[in-house]
């Protein structure tokens, strides 16, 4: 760990924590937005997935004028055959372009453009894994459903036009191989616009260059890129950098903004710096440091993650947390298939929660752990698992596949220990056969179960594919220092089995707590410890680390001899209770209680007789009351109406 980079200035924590007030509405904003970008985008039927070949480089040389929603390009992609007699290729693009021609070593090839896709035949059979190139010369206006993976528009007059590709959204607007099982090695990014604007796009910006009414933008990006993460934006930005500390060296954080939103946007903005430096400690080194991050704003609600420059409509904590997370969990490695969704967005869901974690002195963790919780709660069933591919609001899905994700990610945490949890994750993200490339759950199990040394099927059965929660009713009596507690559990889906899990339990009075681990294996689980004090409240899970919902817990009635020396009446009762006692105590003290163990008044009897207690002021329902003398407790069960 690097203590350094927690260090943050009172004033940016008093600033950063107002904008932490309304993480959710951020959130909220985010999924909404994703879910809408991407509706357009899930694969049409039939989609043509194209395998034969690896994608090494593309060179993408387009021309935007941000007034006009029109682009013409020219496509060129380095590819290598992976099946012998490759003697012709294929590419995704929307039929609503025109192909002008297609170019290899300086021929013309012959071509048909029917269903999305481009086959051009070539002039002789490639071998296998022999490097080759071919280009796509193109235009047109690219198909627009509501919500484009190609935009033009305006903000404040001034146009603009903005990609946003996730997952089968580019070949709408430029001749790609569009899958989620092929990486680039490497881009080019060559955009002309007319001058007055500025394009942002992935890597780094080598040149600039006047063309006559044209300013011609080169970005250079050299990391494995999946297709949907390719991107670019023009517009009249206003342009400014943060930069980021390391040990020695320094990231670029580059902002492209509108120039009416510039003054809002440099004052948020710096909240990436210490965010950027705890994911640098928690998950290594930014994964595109030799080149950049940074931010171009874009014309709808919410962000995507373009790899080394993010999209985004607003500079909120929440949201430029969740993309940065991204970087991490979703670019360097890419989540392979539909159903696996959640590892690109339950992981930037919890990410964003570690800044909550680690920054603004904690207080926003416990809130935006409750929070996810209540949510993955609100419904009795949902997987984590995307079984329904077709569906984009499934796909999309804030309960389960960012919020329920991220907190199987956060239970597990609990389940095999904070060491085995993160070099897990590290070990993930730096795979060979994983980084930079794309991953399955499999892959991610596989890794949290070696860094444990514990087979965690069961885990992955249950909270992964499985659905529903527990729910723990739990009953305890203590006598001197022996505490007994008897654990019950239900599910919240009839389907569910037995969810086993190791439960934290909290057990207090008004000036000593501990917690203990209880390894949780069947339903009416028994339990006996030691506890040095008496206790007066006992809580289920007190820092949230478990998905559950409607717990009790209540302490069980103790008739021991203590307990027959007293009499409680009225029983029910209305506004005043009597306790009568066969003799006096030294040292009686009594406790009300709720169902959940929380005291509600607290009595001291020493040397008492007979006492009167007003109840008169306490919600009707049903409580106990605990006696203790010494190292005797005695609980009775008491109605109040």
């Amino acid at each position: 760990m690097k203590p350094y980079l927690f260090f943050i200035l009172s004033a940016c924590l008093l600033k950063a924590g107002a904008q932490n007030a309304d993480f959710d509405r951020q959130f909220k904003e985010l999924v909404e937005a994703e879910k809408k970008a991407n509706a357009s985008k899930i694969a049409p039927a039939p989609f043509t997935t194209i395998c034969d070949y690896d994608v090494s480089y593309y060179r993408c040389e387009w021309q935007a004028d941000p007034a006009v929603n029109f682009i013409k390009g020219e496509v060129t992609t380095y590819f290598k055959p992976l099946a012998p007699n490759f003697d012709s290729i294929q590419f995704n693009l929307s039929s609503s372009l025109t192909v002008d021609s297609i170019k290899y070593h300086g021929s013309s090839l012959s071509f048909n453009h029917v269903n999305d896709v481009i086959t051009a035949v070539l002039l002789s059979t490639i071998p296998v894994a022999a490097m080759d190139s071919i280009s796509v010369f193109y235009q047109g206006v690219p198909p627009y459903t509501g919500f484009g993976a190609f935009m033009q528009s305006t903000h404040s007059g001034a146009p603009i036009i903005w990609t946003l590709s996730e997952p089968y959204g580019s070949s709408d607007w430029w001749p790609c191989k569009n899958s989620l099982t092929d990486k680039a090695d490497s881009i080019d990014v060559i955009v002309t616009a007319p001058i007055g604007n500025r394009v942002g796009s992935n890597g780094l910006l080598v040149s600039e260059t006047t063309s006559g009414p044209n300013k011609i933008f080169h970005w250079k990006h050299r990391y494995p890129i999946a297709t949907y993460l390719i991107c670019f934006a023009v517009t009249n930005y206003a342009k400014y950098s943060n930069w980021v500390p390391y040990a020695g060296d320094t990231l670029e954080v580059l902002n492209y903004v509108y120039p009416e939103d510039s003054a809002s946007a440099v004052a948020q903005t710096p909240d990436i710096v210490p965010s950027l430096q705890l994911y640098d400690t928690l998950f290594g080194v930014y994964p595109f440091q030799k080149e950049k991050y940074g931010h171009a704003e874009m014309g709808w609600g919410g962000a995507m993650e373009h790899q080394s420059m993010t999209f985004t409509t607003s500079f909120g904590h929440e949201i430029l947390v969740h993309e940065l997370g991204h970087q991490w969990f979703g670019d360097k490695v890419t989540c392979g298939r539909w159903e696996d969704i959640w590892l690109n967005e339950g992981f930037a869901t919890y990410l964003s929660g570690l800044t909550y974690e680690h920054m603004f002195n904690g207080y926003w963790w416990m809130p935006f752990k409750s929070g996810r919780i209540n949510d993955v709660t609100s419904q009795p069933g949902g997987s984590v698992w995307c079984n329904d591919t077709t569906d984009v609001n499934r796909i999309f899905d804030s309960r389960l596949s960012y919020n329920k994700g991220a907190m199987i990610l956060h239970q597990l945490r609990w389940v095999i220990g904070d060491s085995a949890f993160f070099a897990a994750l590290n070990n993930y993200l730096n795979d060979p056969n994983l980084a930079y490339k794309f991953a399955h759950t499999s892959d991610l199990k596989q890794h949290f179960e070696t860094s444990s040394g514990q087979n965690l099927t069961w885990y992955f059965n249950d909270w992964y594919t499985g659905e529903g929660f527990p729910s723990y009713q739990i009953t305890w009596g203590q006598t001197g220092s022996s505490v007994d507690l008897t654990v019950n559990q239900t599910q919240s889906i009839g389907t569910a089995s037995f969810f086993k899990l190791p439960l934290p339990i909290k057990f207090k009075n008004q000036t000593q707590d501990t917690i203990i681990r209880f390894n949780n294996t069947f339903s009416g689980q028994t339990y006996t410890v030691t506890i040095p004090f008496t206790i007066d409240s006992v809580i289920l899970d007190p820092d949230y680390w478990l998905i559950t919902r409607n717990n009790t817990v209540t302490s069980s009635v103790n008739e021991n001899e203590l307990a027959g020396q007293i009499s409680v009446f009225p029983n029910p009762v209305h506004d005043k209770l009597q306790i009568a006692l066969s003799k006096p105590f030294a040292d009686l003290s009594l406790n009300l209680m709720d169902v959940s163990g929380r005291t509600i008044k607290e009595v001291k009897a020493n040397n008492l007789r007979h006492l009167m207690i007003d109840t008169g002021d306490i919600s009707k329902g049903m409580y106990f009351i605990q006696f203790r003398s010494e190292n005797t407790t005695a609980t009775k069960k008491l109605i109040i109406q």
